[in-house]
């Protein structure tokens, strides 16, 4: 019996993969590279901070502390993103979440609501730089040029044509109304920078993960912040249903039912809480409907997750992040989150072949509807009113009718007062309204047609209808299946997101940042397969040796 435990731990012992030990010079070499490093960064720092503080003594004397202290952290931000962009992208992710809660904890300021682009656009600008040196591909996948190039075309047209003819030669007001200050060419700017300003986050994606350890570390650490936002959205419930938020209780008239945001609970902006009349939470965004398309996309990304990640524990975790989407879809009160949230899991399970493999999909359904039945059972009034509400909001206005209502409209508009190039850049734009009058249109396609015409509608359609069947040809390359099952999960996402216009997710947080970047996340993923395999073959060898060793010590 000693002799066989001896032998088990000598083969055990030889099983232990061997660390490869460094020499000397090799281990100076790291510490003068990691001394480098750690002297780049003060250096910078310093910098950053000096500057940042002559900026901010400018800006308070200017105009007050309020854009003192933006203005200060913006040019650390800013310098430090250039420096570092992919560590700046992995900030701009985990920021744009919570960007609605710090903008209105730190005071509401206009420079705030540009926070996550101070992450952004300098990592772009590194990225682009670095792959001219290069000498890389900065447009990816090259199967979009033409399609893009061509929608390109089509906007700068609208904006020189239209925005610019509006700019020039403003329309007389009308009788007895005073004129109207407006900036034409600001507003189309401003609009084509909301329209495709996120489509370079394709290339971000693209070469932020290296290797298979990056990709699992990005895809958990959306899980992560998927599951911190929804027990933040849950609390906010909660202290609504008991009393330690006001809501919208006591107030009379059309204010029950508008979200403002002096009724701001602990997280997020504005909100309606009128039970027994209208219920709409922000979560951690600035607006509820906000809130409701981020519970929509992160139907996918916890689906990837729980069906695909190799480890067990990361797998249970995407499961209760799953389980708490689905909560906070019925609790937040938007009916689009009720009704997608489950649709969009019914469609992941019938295109992704999960249910192809009943010893992974099986577990997963029974702790999801043991988790949601037992939520259910003691919420049984929220569930009601949830399903009242969508069931009425249904009746009174069928989805479908009011899409197709919007799009006779807006055909109907461009026909009478529009151009070929539409009415012009960002005249249907929220964000835009600042810089002149817009049109309120709920729904994606509808807009664009108004802003730059059919024609443009046209070339957006076909830029998504090409990158979508080039992730889909992407997916289908796949052998691996941790990547295969997450790149199906993708690829649904963007086939979802490309052809819905149903509002117009891809305007706004979050889903005008996951959209492009995801996909350029799935047009990684063949490469990295590819170096897995090549692992693999390496280590094959070595592992035919450690066998042959093993019989001969038997």
């Amino acid at each position: 019996m000693l002799k066989n435990k001896k032998k088990k731990k000598s083969v055990k012992k030889q099983q232990k993969p061997e660390t490869p030990t460094l020499s000397l010079k090799e281990k100076l070499a790291q510490k003068r590279k990691a001394a480098k490093a750690r002297k780049e960064l003060t250096s910078l720092l310093s910098t950053a901070i000096g500057g940042g503080v002559f900026l901010g003594v400018i800006l308070f004397l200017v105009a007050g502390i309020k854009l003192a202290l933006p203005g200060m952290m913006a040019v650390i931000v800013l310098t430090l993103s250039y420096k570092y962009p992919f560590p700046a992208l992995y900030a701009f992710i985990i920021y744009v979440p919570f960007g609605g809660t710090i903008v209105y904890l730190l005071g509401n300021s206009p420079v705030l609501q540009l926070a996550k682009d101070g992450f952004y656009l300098p990592a772009v600008i590194a990225i682009w730089q670095n792959t001219r040196k290069q000498r890389m591909p900065f447009l990816i996948p090259q199967g979009i040029k033409t399609p893009l190039f061509i929608l390109l075309g089509l906007c700068l047209l609208t904006l020189l044509c239209v925005n610019g003819l509006q700019q020039i030669s403003p329309p007389p007001p009308k009788a007895f109304a005073p004129p109207t200050k407006e900036m034409p060419l600001g507003m189309g700017i401003l609009g084509l920078k909301v329209f495709l300003g996120y489509l370079p986050l394709i290339t971000c994606g693209y070469y932020l993960i290296k290797n298979k350890r990056d990709f699992l570390f990005l895809s958990r650490l959306q899980v992560s912040l998927i599951l911190t936002c929804c027990i933040l959205g849950l609390i906010q419930r909660v202290m609504l249903e008991v009393g330690i938020c006001q809501g919208t209780r006591g107030v009379v008239g059309g204010a029950l039912f508008k979200a403002t945001l002096d009724a701001r609970c602990f997280i997020g902006g504005s909100l309606v809480f009128s039970p027994g009349f209208m219920i709409r939470l922000p979560g951690t965004f600035v607006a509820p409907w906000q809130w409701g398309w981020f519970l929509i996309s992160s139907t996918f990304f916890t689906f990837a997750t729980g069906f695909s990640d190799p480890s067990i524990l990361w797998r249970i975790f995407s499961l209760g992040s799953l389980a708490l989407v689905f909560v906070n879809a019925v609790i937040c009160g938007q009916r689009i989150a009720l009704a997608l949230v489950p649709t969009c899991f019914i469609l992941l399970l019938l295109l992704t072949g999960q249910l192809s493999s009943p010893k992974r999909f099986i577990p997963i359904m029974v702790g999801l509807v043991l988790i949601l039945g037992g939520a259910m059972a003691s919420n049984p009034e929220i569930i009601q009113s949830s399903l009242d509400s969508f069931i009425g909001r249904w009746e009174a206005s069928p989805p479908y009718e009011f899409i197709t209502n919007q799009f006779h409209e807006v055909l109907h508009f461009l026909d009478r007062d529009g151009t070929p190039l539409g009415i012009g850049l960002g005249r249907a734009t929220n964000s835009a309204r600042v810089l002149g009058k817009t049109k309120l249109l709920e729904t994606y396609y509808p807009k664009i047609m108004y802003e730059v015409g059919v024609f443009g509608a046209l070339g957006f359609l076909a830029l998504v209808t090409t990158l979508t069947i080039i992730c889909f040809r992407t997916y289908r390359s796949i052998k691996n299946r941790i990547f295969r099952g997450y790149a199906a999960a993708l690829w649904v996402f963007i086939l979802f997101i490309s052809y819905n216009t149903y509002y117009y997710p891809l305007d706004v947080d979050p889903v005008a940042v996951y959209y492009w970047f995801f996909a350029g996340i799935l047009l990684k993923l063949p490469e990295i397969d590819k170096i897995e395999k090549l692992k693999e073959e390496q280590v094959q060898p070595e592992k035919n040796q450690k066998k042959k060793r093993k019989k001969n010590f038997k």
